[in-house]
């Protein structure tokens, strides 16, 4: 299997319609990045077993946490939630974020989770 194929198999678990989302908005300005982002993101990293995929996404939501990117901050809270991670131990990771982050940056992605969560309870 291809670093793609896994990356493609792994996205469409944790984040069904990403590629083509990614396709569609940036495809005419950046072509080759939706599949580049499937590839490289899911294939080479999150599919790579040297760390299960729960732990990865705690790493990626600490740092989106701190650096306060909320959009893909969201996107890799709702496949945390898909990989196995409770509302509490996203909460959990958010919030200490606090210490280096910033306070401000924790709140906001508190608020994030909770957006996240209630697109959840929506479904």
């Amino acid at each position: 299997m291809t670093t793609y194929e896994a990356g493609k198999a792994l996205s469409e678990q944790v984040n069904p319609g990403m590629e083509d989302a990614l396709r569609a908005r940036y495809g005419h300005l950046v072509p080759g990045l939706a599949e580049g982002v499937v590839d490289w993101a899911y294939g080479r990293h999150y599919a790579d077993e040297t760390l299960p995929l729960r732990d990865r996404y705690i790493a990626t939501i600490a740092v989106l946490t701190a650096q306060g990117t909320i959009p893909q901050l969201k996107v890799n809270i709702a496949g945390a939630r898909k990989s196995g991670l409770s509302r509490e131990e996203i909460g959990a990771v958010i919030w200490q974020m606090a210490l280096y982050g910033g306070m401000p940056s924790a709140i906001n992605g508190l608020n994030a989770a909770l957006d996240v969560f209630a697109e959840e309870d929506a479904e």
